[in-house]
């Protein structure tokens, strides 16, 4: 089990998260170096020795951002390619073994309101398409927390023209391009790449976006087939659209070996292409989260996850959605099914060896 950490600007701190039973690893990246540049192996040893220091093990790089030209497919991507490529190396070398990327045009998770009031009295995030449909990010409309990038006066207009004439086929051809040339490279360092789902999966401000659904995640792993070419399952990202089976979705693609690492949250749909963010608990979302954590032990999952997006509770005030006690709980109640699901695992076993 492992926590995000936003470095030493987050208020939720190492010394809060190691006091979490049974988180043992930190979700991280560096955030002070501009997207497309490599990232020097000084820095990423100091961050790994930071978090080291209090106990806990830096498991996963959340994420090294993709830089715009490689998904727009300019003839710049190279360079920045081969500095993805630098920094995969220094992270290998450093003992970081799994990255977290996504391929999301121009904007990262997106929702339309940061502290919605829920019935108890704590506020999430959520997800209404009507009302993104009438925001403009080009009129300073959108900035969330989380976010590894952001935009200069005239530089987001710029890059909305340049996302004009590029289909999902273009966005697949672009990332078709940037897998072929970094999955051989982190294979080579034996680092394992893990794709996060498009969030919301599907088009928003007239952007592709195409890591939406089992028939895409297919598509991505065949691109270059290796264990080091793989998935960050995450189940709120892709539970918002019914269709996704995700404990389906967790045994097919980990029975090929492509689940490298596990974001784990509950969602509530209250309408078309409409969610709102809720506690971990199956009865509180849409999700049914003990069939999720039974699907990663059905398929002995062995690697990293972590409670993802939490509410606001307890009159805590910080980053909307990565707050420590919502968090905290999710954690201890994953940890507390897969627990249990392990113990009724070797219970069976025993019995049916008598």
């Amino acid at each position: 089990m492992t926590f995000r950490w936003y470095g030493d600007s987050d208020p939720v701190t190492l010394e809060y998260i190691r006091q979490i039973p049974g988180v043992t690893g930190i979700v991280s990246a560096i955030y002070d170096i501009p997207v497309g540049e490599a990232w020097p192996y000084e820095k990423i040893v100091e961050l790994k020795e930071k978090i080291e220091n209090h106990g806990l093990s830096l498991s996963v790089i959340e994420s090294v951002p993709v830089h715009e030209d490689i998904k727009l497919g300019l003839p710049t991507r190279d360079q920045y390619i081969e500095n993805y490529k630098t920094t995969i190396r220094n992270l290998a070398k450093a003992g970081v073994k799994i990255v977290c990327y996504n391929f999301m045009p121009v904007f990262d998770w997106t929702r339309s309101s940061l502290d919605y009031a829920l019935e108890d009295g704590s506020t999430a995030l959520i997800y209404e398409e009507e009302k993104v449909r009438q925001m403009n990010p080009l009129h300073g409309e959108l900035k969330l927390p989380g976010w590894d990038t952001s935009y200069e006066d005239g530089q987001l207009k710029n890059l909305f023209q340049q996302y004009q004439h590029i289909t999902e086929e273009d966005l697949w051809e672009n990332l078709s391009y940037f897998i072929k040339a970094v999955i051989p490279a982190a294979e080579n360092e034996q680092v394992k790449m893990a794709i996060h789902p498009d969030d919301p999966p599907w088009p928003i401000f007239g952007l592709p976006r195409i890591i939406t659904n089992k028939e895409n995640l297919e598509r991505l792993i065949n691109l270059y087939d290796s264990s080091f070419n793989g998935l960050c399952l995450c189940s709120g990202s892709l539970g918002v659209n019914s269709t996704n089976d995700i404990p389906e979705l967790i045994r097919y693609f980990g029975k090929k070996g492509k689940v490298n690492f596990v974001h784990l949250r509950n969602i509530k749909i209250i309408g078309e292409k409409s969610f709102q963010e809720s506690s971990h608990r199956s009865e509180d979302g849409s999700l049914d989260m003990y069939e999720i954590v039974r699907a990663l032990r059905d398929i002995d999952f062995a690697g990293p996850a972590r409670p993802d997006h939490g509410r606001m509770i307890w009159g805590e005030a910080g980053k909307p959605g990565y707050g420590l006690y919502d968090r905290a709980l999710g954690a201890v109640y994953l940890n507390g099914m897969w627990e249990t699901l392990t113990k009724e695992k070797k219970r069976i076993a025993f019995e049916c060896n008598k």
